[in-house]
C-alpha cells in the first residue's frame, strides 16, 4: 500500500485540502489549508490537482517514512527539509524511495508548512472534504507518530521549477479590508483598525486575537447573532478585535466592523505572536 508513516509530528500537524465551502447553512464553516497558496503550489511540485490533501505543519517538526517510492513537495516560509539526514531544501520536488523518511524543520518565520505527496493523502472525506476543523473536530484526526496514511494513486508528473522563492513572513503586515457591515457600531472604525496592532499568542486556526488601542462602541446594546465569513473581523466589548480564520464559527453576537480581502488570507496564516499588524480600509460599495 502507498502510505505514509508518521514518525514524529512537531506541535501540531493535521491533513488539510482546500475546505468545504458550502456548509455554512449547516453549521459547518469552510476549513481547508489557511495558506491556501502554499498547499496549491506543493501540490503542483509533487505532480497532483491543487485540491488534493497534503499535511499542514506549525512551526515545522514533522517527520514521514515512505513505504513505497512518491514525489514530495514542502512550501510556505523558507524551511530546512532533509531526507535521511541529507539536505534536500523547500519548494521543490523531491523523490523518495521506498524506506526513506523526509523531515521538516523549524521554519525561520511564518508558522505553517506544507507538504504535499504524489498521489495525495486519500484519507476518509467528510461532506467531500479531507480537512481537519479543529473547531468542530470535523475531519481526519491530528497526525499522530506510528500513524499511517494511505495515498492516492500518483497520476501526473511533478512540475519543477527553475526558481520557486519560498514565501517570508514579515514582522509588520498591512492588510486590506472591506469596511462593514456593522463599523457604524463603532467610533471611527477606519481610522481605528488602521492603528498597529499587536497580534497576542492566542492565533489558531479558528482566529486571531490583537491587543491595541480599543476600539470604542458608537451604539449600545446587543446584536442578534449574525452570520461570520472567513477573515471578518470581530469586536467584543473589550475592544480588542479578533480575525476569524478558516475553522471559524458560523455566527456571531458581536459587531463585525470589516473584512479582510481574500487574496490576504494566506498572509494571516503564516503570522507569529508578536507581530504588528494594521488594517487598510475600503469602503463598501453599494449595488442598487
Amino acid at each position: 500500500m502507498r502510505a505514509l508513516e508518521i514518525v514524529a509530528t512537531g506541535p501540531l500537524a493535521l491533513v488539510q485540502d482546500l475546505g468545504r465551502p458550502g456548509y455554512a447553512h449547516l453549521g459547518v464553516p469552510p476549513s481547508g489549508a489557511l495558506d491556501a497558496a502554499a498547499l496549491r503550489l506543493a501540490n503542483r511540485l509533487a505532480g497532483n490537482s491543487e485540491d488534493a490533501a497534503g499535511v499542514e505543519t506549525v512551526l515545522g517538526g514533522l517527520e514521514v517514512r515512505a513505504t513505497e517510492s512518491c514525489t514530495a513537495a514542502v512550501t510556505g516560509p523558507s524551511v530546512p527539509v532533509t531526507v535521511d539526514g541529507r539536505e534536500v531544501g523547500s519548494h521543490v520536488p523531491v523523490p523518495l524511495r521506498a524506506g526513506q523518511r523526509l523531515t521538516i524543520g523549524t521554519p525561520s518565520t511564518g508558522l505553517r508548512c506544507y507538504l504535499a505527496v504524489s498521489g495525495g493523502l486519500a484519507v476518509e472525506p467528510v461532506l467531500g472534504s479531507r480537512s481537519r476543523d479543529v473547531l468542530s473536530g470535523l475531519g481526519p484526526v491530528p497526525l499522530e507518530p506510528g500513524m499511517t496514511v494511505p495515498l492516492g494513486s500518483a497520476t501526473g508528473l511533478p512540475a519543477g521549477a527553475d526558481v520557486v522563492p519560498p514565501a517570508s513572513a514579515p514582522a509588520e503586515l498591512v492588510v486590506p479590508v472591506l469596511l462593514g457591515p456593522r463599523d457604524d457600531w463603532l467610533a471611527d472604525a477606519a481610522a481605528g483598525l488602521g492603528c498597529w496592532w499587536t497580534v497576542t499568542a492566542e492565533v489558531n486556526r479558528v482566529g486571531l486575537r490583537l491587543d491595541g488601542p480599543p476600539l470604542r462602541r458608537a451604539r449600545t446594546g446587543e446584536l442578534p447573532s449574525e452570520g461570520i465569513v472567513t477573515g471578518a473581523i470581530q469586536v467584543p466589548p473589550d475592544g480588542q478585535p479578533i480575525v476569524f480564520l478558516a475553522d471559524h464559527p458560523t455566527t456571531g453576537g458581536y459587531p463585525v466592523a470589516a473584512t479582510v480581502r481574500r487574496k490576504s488570507l494566506d498572509a494571516l496564516a503564516q503570522v507569529r505572536p508578536g507581530t504588528l499588524l494594521r488594517f487598510q480600509p475600503s469602503f463598501r460599495v453599494w449595488n442598487g
